[in-house]
């Protein structure tokens, strides 16, 4: 390496984000700041719910109930948005305890003022209610979950099994993007080769697969590295046939950037030693 050259891990690596554009920016910046070339292809947008009457009476009585579990940002956004936007002000949330699946959702209550009471350590359902059941009885606590159209029942399922009374609210809806078809967004994967492709939630692999098609994408990632941000995301990719490569041991954006450099660390220092 000449005199004063930085080595930046990712140099030269193409990455493919699937991640909403909206909400891609810090993937793309810290996959560039490690010298990647983010390729941008979202396959999902967040959109609002068809009918916000549940969530706006969940707002309206927001103050009654024992928990509030945010299980994204997306969620918490949502929600603060609505209630804010009503005749109510955060007040309504005093005595209310927060809990927020992983340290991103923590970051977005506190964006609202808000503090999050439990953040389990895992990032996903099991953990929550894992957490939530060492936080308190579980019985007879009024929960509310303010989450995604398409969000996992195990949640719900395992706080009503404990005797919690749980009302769901759908906060957001995740809908495949449409901005590519199928011929366009696999010219803009194939114009050059593709090292990654990383899928940051189980919906960002199934829609790649219903936009692309089944039989092309299980060729162009049999070609590439798949990254999943977490074992849910790389469980509806085993569904679908897709193996991962490269999955982080906390499932956040950080460590899924850090985990795809040193997938790639470890391949050169194989390389180095095979070549010595």
């Amino acid at each position: 390496m000449k005199p004063g050259c930085v080595h930046r891990p990712l140099s030269g690596r193409r990455v493919v984000v699937t991640r909403p554009l909206e909400q891609a920016s810090e993937l793309v910046d810290r996959l560039r700041a490690l010298g990647a070339e983010p390729v941008e292809a979202p396959t999902i947008r967040i959109a609002p719910p068809e009918d916000h009457g549940p969530l706006d009476a969940a707002c309206a009585a927001a103050g009654s109930f024992d928990w509030i579990v945010f299980t994204s940002a997306n969620g918490v956004d949502a929600f603060m948005r609505r209630l804010l936007d009503g005749p109510r002000e955060i007040r309504a949330l005093r005595g209310v305890r927060l809990c927020a699946v992983g340290p991103a959702t923590a970051t977005q209550l506190q964006r609202h003022g808000l503090k999050a009471d439990v953040v389990p350590a895992e990032h996903r359902g099991e953990a929550v209610f894992d957490a939530l059941s060492q936080a308190g009885t579980l019985s007879g606590a009024r929960v509310l979950l303010p989450r995604a159209d398409i969000a996992r029942e195990m949640l719900p399922d395992a706080l009503r099994k404990a005797g919690a009374k749980v009302t769901e609210a759908t906060a957001y809806r995740t809908v495949r993007e449409d901005r590519w078809s199928a011929a366009e967004l696999q010219a803009r994967l194939r114009a050059h080769p593709v090292d990654v492709v990383t899928f940051t939630s189980a919906s960002t692999v199934r829609n790649f697969v219903e936009i692309v098609g089944a039989g092309p994408a299980a060729e162009l990632l049999a070609a590439t590295c798949v990254a999943a941000i977490g074992p849910v995301t790389a469980a509806a990719a085993a569904e679908l046939g897709i193996e991962t490569r490269i999955m982080p041991a906390t499932y956040t954006i950080p460590a899924l950037v850090d985990a795809i450099a040193e997938h790639f660390a470890g391949q050169r220092d194989a390389g180095q030693a095979a070549g010595s």
